[in-house]
Protein backbone atom coordinates (compact mmCIF):
# COMPACT_ATOMS: atom_id res chain seq x y z
CA UNK A 1 0.00 0.00 0.00
CA UNK A 2 1.39 3.37 -1.06
CA UNK A 3 0.95 6.27 1.40
CA UNK A 4 -0.02 9.81 0.32
CA UNK A 5 2.89 12.18 -0.06
CA UNK A 6 2.09 13.97 3.18
CA UNK A 7 2.26 10.93 5.43
CA UNK A 8 4.80 8.58 6.92
CA UNK A 9 3.90 5.08 8.05
CA UNK A 10 3.19 5.03 11.76
CA UNK A 11 6.31 2.98 12.47
CA UNK A 12 8.47 5.27 10.29
CA UNK A 13 7.06 8.35 12.03
CA UNK A 14 7.65 6.87 15.50
CA UNK A 15 11.18 5.87 14.56
CA UNK A 16 11.92 9.31 13.10
CA UNK A 17 10.47 11.09 16.14
CA UNK A 18 12.52 8.90 18.50
CA UNK A 19 15.63 9.64 16.49
CA UNK A 20 14.99 13.42 16.62
CA UNK A 21 14.22 13.39 20.33
CA UNK A 22 17.45 11.48 21.03
CA UNK A 23 19.42 14.42 19.65
CA UNK A 24 19.51 13.96 15.87
CA UNK A 25 17.77 17.09 14.53
CA UNK A 26 18.73 16.29 10.91
CA UNK A 27 16.14 13.50 10.97
CA UNK A 28 13.42 16.19 11.06
CA UNK A 29 14.10 16.80 7.35
CA UNK A 30 12.29 13.57 6.50
CA UNK A 31 9.22 14.92 8.31
CA UNK A 32 9.49 18.20 6.40
CA UNK A 33 9.76 16.28 3.10
CA UNK A 34 6.83 14.02 3.93
CA UNK A 35 4.41 16.61 5.36
CA UNK A 36 5.61 19.80 3.65
CA UNK A 37 3.64 19.49 0.38
CA UNK A 38 0.33 18.83 2.15
CA UNK A 39 0.92 21.62 4.65
CA UNK A 40 1.87 24.07 1.89
CA UNK A 41 -1.21 23.07 -0.12
CA UNK A 42 -3.43 23.72 2.91
CA UNK A 43 -1.75 27.09 3.57
CA UNK A 44 -2.06 27.99 -0.13
CA UNK A 45 -5.82 27.52 0.16
CA UNK A 46 -5.84 30.14 2.94
CA UNK A 47 -3.36 32.70 1.60
CA UNK A 48 -2.89 34.66 -1.60
CA UNK A 49 0.88 35.25 -1.71
CA UNK A 50 3.29 32.34 -2.12
CA UNK A 51 5.97 34.02 0.01
CA UNK A 52 3.49 34.11 2.91
CA UNK A 53 2.81 30.38 2.39
CA UNK A 54 6.54 29.64 2.50
CA UNK A 55 7.08 31.80 5.60
CA UNK A 56 4.18 30.27 7.52
CA UNK A 57 5.15 26.72 6.51
CA UNK A 58 8.66 27.37 7.80
CA UNK A 59 7.34 28.91 11.03
CA UNK A 60 5.03 25.92 11.46
CA UNK A 61 7.85 23.40 11.08
CA UNK A 62 10.07 25.36 13.47
CA UNK A 63 7.28 25.46 16.06
CA UNK A 64 6.56 21.76 15.49
CA UNK A 65 10.23 20.89 15.98
CA UNK A 66 10.34 22.86 19.24
CA UNK A 67 7.10 21.23 20.45
CA UNK A 68 7.83 17.72 19.26
CA UNK A 69 7.97 16.42 22.83
CA UNK A 70 4.27 17.42 23.26
CA UNK A 71 3.04 15.37 20.29
CA UNK A 72 1.02 12.37 21.44
CA UNK A 73 1.85 9.36 19.31
CA UNK A 74 -1.77 8.22 19.01
CA UNK A 75 -2.68 11.50 17.22
CA UNK A 76 -2.60 12.22 13.49
CA UNK A 77 0.73 14.01 12.90
CA UNK A 78 -0.58 15.87 9.82
CA UNK A 79 -3.59 17.18 11.79
CA UNK A 80 -1.25 18.21 14.62
CA UNK A 81 0.90 20.16 12.12
CA UNK A 82 -2.19 21.82 10.59
CA UNK A 83 -3.28 22.85 14.11
CA UNK A 84 0.05 24.60 14.60
CA UNK A 85 -0.27 26.14 11.12
CA UNK A 86 -3.83 27.30 11.92
CA UNK A 87 -2.54 29.15 15.00
CA UNK A 88 0.29 30.71 12.96
CA UNK A 89 -2.23 31.70 10.30
CA UNK A 90 -4.53 33.37 12.84
CA UNK A 91 -1.61 35.35 14.27
CA UNK A 92 -0.59 36.28 10.72
CA UNK A 93 -4.09 37.62 9.95
CA UNK A 94 -4.18 39.51 13.26
CA UNK A 95 -0.80 41.08 12.40
CA UNK A 96 -2.05 42.09 8.95
CA UNK A 97 -5.21 43.60 10.48
CA UNK A 98 -3.19 45.58 13.04
CA UNK A 99 -0.85 46.77 10.30
CA UNK A 100 -3.80 47.82 8.11
CA UNK A 101 -5.36 49.66 11.08
CA UNK A 102 -2.08 51.48 11.79
CA UNK A 103 -1.76 52.43 8.10
CA UNK A 104 -5.35 53.73 8.03
CA UNK A 105 -4.75 55.73 11.21
CA UNK A 106 -1.54 57.14 9.73
CA UNK A 107 -3.35 58.02 6.49
CA UNK A 108 -6.12 59.81 8.40
CA UNK A 109 -3.66 61.70 10.60
CA UNK A 110 -1.50 62.66 7.61
CA UNK A 111 -4.58 63.77 5.69
CA UNK A 112 -5.82 65.87 8.62
CA UNK A 113 -2.37 67.41 9.11
CA UNK A 114 -2.05 68.15 5.40
CA UNK A 115 -5.54 69.69 5.26
CA UNK A 116 -4.73 71.83 8.30
CA UNK A 117 -1.43 72.89 6.71
CA UNK A 118 -3.18 73.73 3.42
CA UNK A 119 -5.88 75.68 5.26
CA UNK A 120 -3.24 77.65 7.18
CA UNK A 121 -1.31 78.42 4.02
CA UNK A 122 -4.48 79.40 2.16
CA UNK A 123 -5.50 81.70 5.03
CA UNK A 124 -2.01 83.19 5.13
CA UNK A 125 -2.07 83.70 1.35
CA UNK A 126 -5.52 85.32 1.56
CA UNK A 127 -4.30 87.64 4.35
CA UNK A 128 -1.18 88.52 2.38
CA UNK A 129 -3.16 89.21 -0.78
CA UNK A 130 -5.71 91.23 1.14
CA UNK A 131 -2.90 93.28 2.70
CA UNK A 132 -1.35 93.82 -0.75
CA UNK A 133 -4.72 94.90 -2.14
CA UNK A 134 -5.30 97.33 0.75
CA UNK A 135 -1.83 98.81 0.16
CA UNK A 136 -2.61 99.17 -3.53
CA UNK A 137 -5.97 100.83 -2.74
CA UNK A 138 -4.14 103.35 -0.52
CA UNK A 139 -1.95 104.26 -3.49
CA UNK A 140 -4.91 105.11 -5.73
CA UNK A 141 -5.85 108.73 -6.28
CA UNK A 142 -8.53 109.91 -3.79
CA UNK A 143 -11.41 109.84 -6.29
CA UNK A 144 -10.64 106.24 -7.42
CA UNK A 145 -10.04 105.15 -3.81
CA UNK A 146 -13.51 106.48 -2.88
CA UNK A 147 -15.13 104.57 -5.78
CA UNK A 148 -13.40 101.31 -4.79
CA UNK A 149 -14.29 101.62 -1.09
CA UNK A 150 -17.87 102.47 -1.94
CA UNK A 151 -18.09 99.43 -4.20
CA UNK A 152 -16.55 97.19 -1.48
CA UNK A 153 -19.14 98.44 1.02
CA UNK A 154 -21.87 97.34 -1.41
CA UNK A 155 -23.10 100.75 -2.47
CA UNK A 156 -24.86 100.91 -5.80
CA UNK A 157 -23.32 102.82 -8.70
CA UNK A 158 -26.42 105.02 -8.95
CA UNK A 159 -26.21 106.25 -5.34
CA UNK A 160 -22.46 106.85 -5.71
CA UNK A 161 -23.08 108.80 -8.94
CA UNK A 162 -25.59 110.98 -7.11
CA UNK A 163 -23.17 111.53 -4.21
CA UNK A 164 -20.29 112.41 -6.57
CA UNK A 165 -22.58 114.46 -8.85
CA UNK A 166 -21.78 112.46 -11.97
CA UNK A 167 -23.43 109.83 -14.15
CA UNK A 168 -23.70 106.10 -13.46
CA UNK A 169 -21.68 105.46 -16.65
CA UNK A 170 -18.87 107.65 -15.29
CA UNK A 171 -18.88 105.62 -12.04
CA UNK A 172 -18.56 102.39 -14.05
CA UNK A 173 -15.61 103.87 -15.96
CA UNK A 174 -13.96 104.95 -12.69
CA UNK A 175 -14.48 101.43 -11.27
CA UNK A 176 -13.00 99.89 -14.41
CA UNK A 177 -9.99 102.19 -14.27
CA UNK A 178 -9.48 101.56 -10.52
CA UNK A 179 -9.65 97.77 -11.02
CA UNK A 180 -7.07 97.98 -13.82
CA UNK A 181 -4.71 100.01 -11.61
CA UNK A 182 -5.25 97.56 -8.70
CA UNK A 183 -4.45 94.57 -10.94
CA UNK A 184 -1.24 96.22 -12.13
CA UNK A 185 -0.24 97.17 -8.58
CA UNK A 186 -0.94 93.66 -7.23
CA UNK A 187 0.99 92.03 -10.09
CA UNK A 188 4.00 94.29 -9.43
CA UNK A 189 3.97 93.62 -5.68
CA UNK A 190 3.55 89.84 -6.08
CA UNK A 191 6.37 89.76 -8.64
CA UNK A 192 8.67 91.72 -6.30
CA UNK A 193 7.93 89.40 -3.38
CA UNK A 194 8.86 86.28 -5.36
Amino acid sequence: MKLPLDMLESSQLDSTLDHILRGHPDAFLSIVRAYGPGLRAWLSSQLFHQDEVDDLAQETFIAAYRSLHTFQRDQDFGAWLRGIARNKLLRHFEHIQRQASRMEQFRQEASAWLQDELDQRAAKTRREKLQLMLNCIRQLPERLRHVVRSHMEGNKAASLAEEMQTSTGAIYQLQYRALGLLRECMARKITHEH
